[in-house]
Order: structure tokens, then sequence, then C-alpha cells
């Protein structure tokens, strides 16, 4: 897979901003497909970084309700990424 492939979207929430912020983590969405090398390789291509560490986590899609109709929401993959320090995605700064 090419890197701008396997990097979908940054997530930025209050916890994702903390981790940023405390402990120089960084969120991304990435395919269910991808592998924790596939990561780390892809981070640090597009974003000139170095990547120290990465842990993922498989998301379950939701149940919604619009109605009396029942559906799932897909399921999908998060990627928790540590830079080493003094490094940092610029992306992020302007967020």
């Amino acid at each position: 897979m090419d890197a701008r492939q396997i990097i979908l979207t940054p997530l930025v929430t209050e916890k994702t901003t903390a981790g940023r912020e405390s402990g120089n983590r960084y969120c991304f969405r990435v395919p269910r497909e991808a592998t924790k090398h596939d990561i780390a390789r892809a981070v640090a291509e597009v974003f000139n970084v170095k990547v120290t560490d990465v842990h993922t986590i498989s998301m379950q899609g939701k149940l919604k309700r619009l109605g009396r109709n029942v559906g799932r929401r897909s399921s999908w993959k998060k990627a928790i990424v540590t830079l080493a320090a003094g490094q940092k995605v610029e992306f992020f700064e302007g967020v």
C-alpha cells in the first residue's frame, strides 16, 4: 500500500490532544488490514518524523437506529503513534 493510502484521517479529540501534548502521541484512522510496520513506515514517510512506537485498536461499529430500523456503522481501526522526543507533526499544530 502507498503511504498516503494508509493514513486515512487524523483523529482530533480532547483525549488525543492531551496525549499529543503530554506524551508526543498522535492518533490516525487507518485501514483495517494495515499492520503496525506499515503504519510506522507511512507516518515516517509522510511527515518526515522518527516513530518509536505504534499501538493499534480495532473499533467496533456502533448500532444506530432510525425509527424502527436498526443498522450498524462500519468497524474501523485506530492507530496511536508515539514519536521520538523533539519530533512533531506539523499538520496538528494548526488545529
